[in-house]
């Protein structure tokens, strides 16, 4: 390991007073567009592209996060990891994910964060099929492979309008989060890992609105444009007995992080024979009193 540059000066890193290990890896960024961009998630109309995302592909340094784990925040840099055993046997038992695995994760975010509340919305379980396409019909998800952010400005909150109706405004008063929870079904995990940004590296012109359009409703995510400052982690051989935290959404606008990018990346350094990528991700909408 190199002792740090001044340009790679960073509080929590300051104090190892060496860069962690790191890959280069290449990830696939949203390019510069016109127009908006969108997804369908399932076949649209005859003669209507899937999508009009274009991207570019810039190759960055991706950090063992291992070394720094202990001085993670998700109010700052928007991600942490935790040791977190599981009681759950099959994850792709949707029932027992529900019964035993939700109440589990629940009290995972409220311990972490101090919420008052915490409401499990969806999961989706990934299992990686190489040469398939995500969302294909009848094939397992994908790993997410552009940078991108779960949900946006609007979009964080109009989750708490779709699943509370009327108690949405009062609760929308207070903090209001999205944050997800993500591990491996199996470890260690070395296909597909997932690459996390900093968020105080993200210049908030690097989030582009893009809509994922669904059969019944038109949600919307960032995209996320190349940024040279962007610096990006990963928990190499990451297992099952360990969960990442990750802030998608924050009300507040205090300075704390609010929007953190993310996606799956090929590592470099992964054997040929590598087992496929198994993971789930969890998530929640997290609440606040107002302050």
């Amino acid at each position: 390991m190199n002792h740090i540059p001044t340009s790679f000066a960073d509080p929590v890193l300051d104090c190892l007073q060496v860069i962690p290990p790191h890959v280069d890896a290449d990830l696939h960024y949203l390019a510069p567009m016109s127009a908006r961009p969108h997804t369908y998630t399932y076949d649209p109309p005859p003669g209507t592209p899937r999508s009009n995302i274009v991207t570019e592909t810039h190759t960055v340094p991706v950090y063992d996060l291992r070394p720094i784990a202990a001085d993670l925040s998700l109010d700052r840099e928007g991600f942490e990891l935790l040791r977190h055993p599981t009681a759950m046997g099959d994850f792709y038992d949707e029932a027992a994910v529900r019964d035993i695995y939700y109440p589990e994760t629940e009290r995972l975010i409220a311990e972490a964060t101090g919420a008052s509340r915490v409401f499990i919305f969806d999961h989706t379980v990934r299992r990686r099929v190489h040469g398939i396409e995500d969302r294909a019909p009848g094939t397992p998800r994908q790993p997410a492979t552009r940078v991108h952010v779960d949900h946006t400005e609007r979009s964080g909150a109009q989750r708490v309008r779709d699943f509370f109706g009327a108690d949405a405004d009062k609760l929308l008063r207070g903090r209001v989060q999205v944050i997800n929870v993500w591990r491996p079904i199996r470890g260690p995990l070395r296909d597909a890992p997932l690459a996390l940004c900093d968020t105080r590296s993200v210049d908030p012109e690097d989030l582009v609105a893009q809509d994922l359009i669904y059969r019944d409703r038109v949600g919307e995510i960032y995209g996320v444009t190349y940024n040279p400052a962007h610096r990006w982690f990963y928990v190499p051989e990451m297992q099952r007995d360990e969960a990442l935290l990750l802030k998608c959404y924050d009300s507040a606008t205090d300075g704390r992080s609010r929007f953190m990018p993310h996606s799956a990346f090929e590592d470099p350094t992964a054997p040929a024979d590598v087992l496929p990528r198994e993971s789930i991700e969890i998530r929640s909408l997290v609440f606040h009193p107002a302050e």
